[in-house]
């Protein structure tokens, strides 16, 4: 499941407001496991919100549009997804009664261009939560069949207002948990690490020296922010090098780095450190563990390459996999023998399964085996892992990444 988010407003491109709900939205996005490639920010033109519109529904799932929802003539968000969907607006009474009431409980009289915010697109879905006059809209899109498809494919546009307490409530109540339903992703990632560490927090709240703050960073995992209070920068340092220290006792051996250190940076600084070199076989990732690994500058010395081993006779013929099943323990295991026989290498990964949309050997989509080689043996694991075709390889890499840290890091122990 793709996500985008657009921010809708003239006073966000001329500066007058600081877009927090982009960055807000998008931190629960990646909390829910959404993946958020784009937020685009565009004025109070109709045209233009409507070519944003379409281009994110080119290229995204489900788009967010924060912002234009309002009373007033230069709110035209709704018009705009009307529009795109191809529908007429519609008055929705209990939106209508609702916005009535509200204005009635404040005593106040109602301006009638308030009952605009009731105008409802023909087929959307109004948001259970309304905590000001503007709804929250989920607007289901029909795009039409991809790849000979016989069935369109639906997409959705969620509206809510640009106010950010209400965005917050409809996002929270509503958007993420439809979004949740049609991805399929039902895990919470912050959820273990901060029960871990709740004792923790508790009495950091009762000491003051410094605060922890948890930010998910997509299929990288969950970063562990340290805020500390002293008197001068050499203080502050010290107390952020014992809040560290107390973390990664308290943690062990998931956490993998510091600061700007990623997985594969780790890794290949282990294989340095031991002064080890490393050789691939990748199957369904297709290159992918090659293109994170030699991202990083200096990888040459220790990361001799990558066989894109795709087709099952490539993995026979090239890496001495045995006829039959690919989507095994035992083909990941011999992948990765293969990998460091063939590139002279002193440890190699294998990774083969099936990243859909479709099952394969009998495997159902998510399937992945992993597997690693040195001259201590080799061994293999299968997982299952979450999401379409291009989540599940992003985790495959992700995943073999952290096995090898961990083997090296016992290793080197």
């Amino acid at each position: 499941m793709r996500c985008e988010v657009v921010a809708v407003g003239t006073e966000l491109l001329l500066g007058q407001v600081v877009d927090t709900n982009s960055s807000w939205i998008g931190e629960q996005l990646a909390l829910a496991g959404v993946d958020c490639h784009h937020h685009v920010r565009v004025g109070d033109n109709p045209d233009r919100i409507k070519a944003i519109l379409e281009t994110a529904l080119e290229r995204s799932d489900a788009v967010i549009v924060c912002g234009g929802l309002g009373p007033t003539q230069d709110d035209i968000t709704r018009d705009v997804i009307a529009e795109v969907m191809g529908v007429p607006l519609e008055r929705d009474p209990e939106v209508e009664e609702r916005i009535r009431a509200m204005f009635g409980s404040r005593g106040r009289d109602m301006p009638e261009n308030n009952l605009r915010q009731s105008d409802v697109p023909r087929g959307a879905r109004v948001m259970d939560q309304q905590p000001g006059t503007a709804p929250g809209l989920i607007c289901p899109i029909e795009e039409p069949a991809a790849g000979g498809a016989a069935e369109p494919q639906e997409k959705v546009i969620y509206a809510v207002p640009g106010v950010p307490h209400e965005m917050q409530e409809m996002v929270a109540g509503s958007v993420i948990p439809d979004l949740r339903e049609r991805s399929g992703e039902t895990a919470v990632i912050r959820s273990r690490l901060a029960e871990r560490l709740s004792d923790r927090i508790v009495e950091l709240d009762e000491l003051g020296t410094c605060t922890l703050a948890f930010l998910a960073s997509g299929i990288e995992g969950l970063k562990v922010r340290i805020t500390a209070k002293a008197a001068d920068e050499e203080s502050a340092e010290a107390v952020l090098a014992a809040e560290e220290a107390q973390l990664r006792g308290l943690l062990g051996d998931v956490v993998f780095g510091t600061d700007e250190e990623t997985m594969e940076s780790v890794v290949l600084e282990l294989l340095r450190a031991q002064e080890l070199t490393l050789g691939a076989a990748e199957s369904l990732t297709g290159g992918l563990l090659a293109a994170r690994l030699t991202a990083v500058a200096g990888a040459s010395d220790v990361f001799r390459g990558s066989i894109v081993s795709y087709a099952s006779e490539v993995k026979w013929a090239l890496l001495g996999v045995p006829e039959g099943p690919v989507v095994t323990e035992a083909a990941a295991k011999a992948m990765a023998e293969g990998a460091r026989r063939v590139l002279g290498a002193d440890v190699g990964i294998g990774i083969t399964g099936v990243a859909g949309p479709e099952q394969q050997e009998g495997r159902p989509v998510g399937t992945v085996c992993l597997g690693i080689a040195d001259e201590g043996g080799a061994h293999s694991v299968e997982v299952q892992l979450p999401g379409d075709r291009h989540r599940v390889r992003e985790f495959s890499v992700i995943t073999v990444l952290d096995l090898l840290r961990r083997r090296l890091s016992a290793r080197g122990a």
